[in-house]
């Protein structure tokens, strides 16, 4: 019996050890719904980038503003995006706003200047690329994955094109998408970027038809604003027409063919011509084709039907109030009921009324832009933006007093202290320019600009800097006959005595006192 139960208990034993192994159980990683934004302290960045080479993640900056449409626009269309959420843990994403402590320092230090500008670095700090906020949010997903898989930067790209090296079609997707328009002369100097865009276009690879697409559109806009000549203009309005008429091309540069159709117009043909009438009608129908698209954002849709105002406009002497047929105008009043109504999200919103009542105004429909502003204030993100287009339409109109009004409404609502001095350098600019001689208005502005600036050399750097140094300009030019010498040397007092507490060798002690190109001795009473 003993022998028996001996037998069945090694059995039993030898089966539970051949017996499979439990399987194990996976463990599920939560899935993200938000973006892990770092942000610096103060003007020292350097933290962050010790901690993405330590991790060998490359580094995602964002550099932006609160009331800045476009930035909105894409918090709305691209960051919202479940996609980037996700793929924001492939890298360390920096939210940099330009009112911040130290931002706008660190904007120089970055060379970049106009709200939003995207820059991707590797994880040892080295520029990978600038990406464009004006595409659509599923092309910038497509670029920004270029960027985070592309093994060299875009400055040796382009290098290497230049040479005539070969490139990957990766690297000439990532050329052709790079934010040129934001390069700050990183990659090329100001002067030479028309030329070297149509040198990337010709060596561009006839296979990589996307990105030589782009990159001669590109270099037509950049002549264009460069006012320089085009190496054959016959050649490129015969490509221009090519694209125009190939549906997917069109769409795959929308955002080119939008944002700079009149200055492409402009440039290709001549006012009057037969050749600028077939252009503009041939446009004019890939702009409704763009404006009925629903798979761009409402504001790309409006900014089409905008666009074709602006052809309808272009012949126009500058500053003539348009006088739009019928049809347009029906066109313009639909766009925009419609992204009014479509539109909840409370930061797209911020960028599509300002461009609805943008699109209004340029139609001539000044009313209907001023009533669709006044609804939305109460509910606005930043509201002072809206004012300043309100001030807009009253100057557009000849209302100076409505729109200085409007424009100091604006700037007492404005928040942060690099917007409440964008905004209010912008009002004394305006003040001097539509009412001179309201001496006493000016100086009160002024003063109160100079009032709130900050004793720390952050304040003196990037969009603060070229704000102040603007007002400083305008005042000069304003007392060019000395007839307002107390109130500038008034100013100037009082400036010097913020400019004489910052380091004696920081350069924002030397952009302070150039605000007035005076250099400044403050007295014993001001050091102490």
């Amino acid at each position: 019996m003993n022998q028996l139960i001996a037998a069945l208990s090694l059995t039993l034993l030898l089966q539970a050890c051949s017996k499979a192994p439990e399987p194990a159980v996976p463990v599920v990683q939560p899935v993200p719904t938000t973006i892990a934004w770092v942000k610096p302290t103060g003007a020292n960045i350097e933290p962050i980038f010790a901690q993405a080479k330590a991790a060998n993640k490359p580094v995602f900056l964002y550099w932006g503003a609160v009331w800045c449409p476009p930035c909105n626009q894409i918090k709305a269309t691209v960051f919202k995006r479940q996609d980037f959420i996700e793929r924001s843990q492939l890298f360390v994403p920096v939210y940099l706003d330009g009112d911040t402590p130290g931002a706008q320092k660190l904007g120089a230090q970055f060379k970049v200047r106009g709200y939003p500008t995207m820059i991707l670095f590797k994880p040892d700090g080295t520029e990978l690329t600038r990406l464009p906020g004006e595409m659509d949010a599923t092309r910038y997903m497509e670029v920004l994955g270029l960027g985070l898989a592309a093994g060299s930067s875009v400055k040796q790209s382009l290098a290497s094109a230049l040479g005539g090296a070969p490139l990957t079609p990766a690297a000439w997707r990532l050329l052709a998408y790079y934010s040129w328009d934001q390069d700050q002369a990183q990659l090329v100097a100001p002067r030479e970027l028309a030329a070297t865009l149509h040198k990337l276009a010709q060596a561009c690879p006839a296979d990589q038809r996307e990105a030589t697409t782009r990159l001669t559109l590109k270099a037509i806009v950049a002549s264009a604003l460069e006012q320089t000549a085009l190496p054959d203009s016959t050649a490129a309005l015969a490509r221009l027409r090519q694209i125009l008429g190939d549906t997917r091309q069109a769409r795959e540069s929308f955002d080119v063919l939008v944002n700079y159709a009149p200055e492409m117009v402009a440039t290709l043909s001549k006012t009057g011509s037969a050749e600028r009438s077939a252009l503009r009608l041939q446009w004019s129908a890939v702009l409704d084709r763009f404006a009925s698209d629903t798979s761009l954002s409402s504001a790309d849709r409006l900014s089409a039907v905008s666009s074709k105002v602006a052809l309808a406009k272009l012949e126009l002497p500058k500053g003539t109030q348009p006088t739009l047929d019928a049809t347009l105008l029906a066109q313009v009043r639909e766009a925009v009921a419609t992204a009014d109504k479509s539109t909840s999200n409370t930061y797209e919103r911020q960028a599509v009324i300002p461009n609805a009542a943008d699109l209004l105004s340029e139609a001539g429909l000044l009313d209907e832009s001023d009533a669709l502003l006044k609804t939305e204030l109460p509910k606005a993100v930043s509201p002072y933006y809206h004012m300043l287009v309100l001030a807009s339409n009253a100057k557009t109109r000849g209302d100076k007093l409505g729109s200085l009004d409007w424009a100091e409404q604006a700037w007492n609502a404005a928040k942060g202290p690099a917007t409440r001095l964008q905004w209010g350098t912008g009002y004394v600019n305006r003040l001097i320019e539509m009412s001179p001689h309201d001496a006493a208005r000016i100086e009160k502005a002024a003063t109160g600009v100079i009032a709130e600036l900050d004793a720390v050399p952050e304040t003196f750097y990037e969009r603060n800097r070229r704000g102040l140094e603007k007002m400083g300009q305008r005042l000069q030019t304003w007392n060019a006959k000395n007839q307002h010498a107390a109130v500038l040397k008034k100013l100037t007092r009082q400036l010097g005595a913020i400019c004489a507490r910052l380091p004696a060798t920081d350069e924002a002690r030397v952009a302070c006192t150039g605000v007035f190109k005076v250099p400044l001795k403050p007295s014993p009473k001001i050091n102490s």
